[in-house]
């Protein structure tokens, strides 16, 4: 692995963003997100960069036969000790980043905190059949935040369709340009890949090229975290924990906020999250964390490599 495989990441990323045009197709046919079969078609099109990694690596044999489980970062988990305490980072860690993006929102004005968790009591009793009662909001959202670390392992399901794509193929396809390069390279596919959904109104509410913009700099600045647990640990398992769990609290800061917030701004992937994101990038590169990328145990040609200073290619 001396060289970027230009052609394989060009069909990778034309392939993987092909298929997910593909499954949301019947959304654009039909209702948009108000269409029934919206719950199914969004995750399955969570699948498509794992299958997209695959055909790659099948049909264009990158990596090679014998380099494939070490490649995508699927075994070994190899330094046990690491591996182990990157996952508990991966699985803690963003809901805590998702909660101070919520403080940041509101000392910037992007939201009003509301303690009395009205604004999440209306969407609730909306969401309710008539006539029927409306549990004490405080148990809710107690229930709310203390489900998320169950929730981060469930959604760690369909979180993996993504991570085999984007942190198991993509991240070491594209690591011979170096760290920076790939993290940012990876992140700015990963947040175009979400273009059938974000143009309908997915997560921003916005249809036109500004949701797209908003989506592309929120996967930059949480795909470098992520890239960073997949770099830091040799392994895919810490990312997908840590994507798993983003998703689970995404929607923390709709029951804080006393009114629907404008998520280009105060969500975790809009302004608020890619500040709180860019300072702990920050604190992990000032303590040298982008540096130390230890191989892929036992696998030749050493594919996530990386001379001490960070930069430069893979060796052979």
């Amino acid at each position: 692995m001396t060289r970027i495989r230009i052609a394989a990441i060009i069909a990778f990323t034309v392939l993987a963003c092909g298929l997910a045009w593909l499954v949301a197709l019947p959304l654009w046919l039909g209702d948009g997100l108000a269409e029934p079969s919206a719950g199914v078609l969004l995750p399955v099109m969570m699948f498509t960069p794992a299958i997209a990694a695959l055909v790659i690596t099948f049909t264009m044999r990158i990596p090679a036969a014998g380099e494939r489980v070490r490649f995508l970062g699927l075994w070994p988990l190899r330094p046990a000790k690491r591996v182990v305490w990157l996952m508990v980072v991966g699985w803690l860690a963003p809901p805590l980043l998702v909660g101070l993006s919520i403080l940041l929102a509101a000392a910037l004005g992007f939201i009003r905190l509301d303690p009395t968790f009205a604004g999440f009591a209306t969407e609730i009793a909306n969401l309710l059949p008539e006539g029927t009662p409306m549990p004490p909001i405080e148990l809710l959202v107690f229930s709310q935040i203390a489900m998320i670390p169950l929730g981060a392992l469930v959604n760690s399901v369909v979180a993996f369709g993504e991570e085999l794509g984007w942190r198991g193929w993509l991240v070491p396809a594209l690591r011979p340009l170096g760290t920076w390069p790939t993290l940012l390279i990876s992140g700015a596919i990963w947040g175009l890949w979400h273009s059938p959904v974000i143009l309908l109104g997915y997560n921003f509410g916005r249809t036109d090229i500004t949701g797209v913009l908003f989506m592309i700099g929120g996967c930059v600045a949480w795909g470098i975290l992520l890239g960073w647990l997949r770099l830091r640990s040799a392994s895919i398992w810490p990312a997908v924990l840590a994507h798993g769990a983003l998703n689970a609290a995404g929607g923390l800061v709709i029951l804080f906020a006393a009114s629907q917030p404008d998520l280009a701004l105060a969500g975790p992937l809009g302004i608020a999250g890619w500040i709180v994101a860019a300072v702990a990038i920050a604190a992990l590169a000032l303590t040298g964390q982008f540096r130390e990328q230890p191989e892929l145990a036992g696998a030749p040609g050493r594919l996530l490599s990386a001379p001490r200073d960070g930069g430069g290619s893979a060796t052979s």
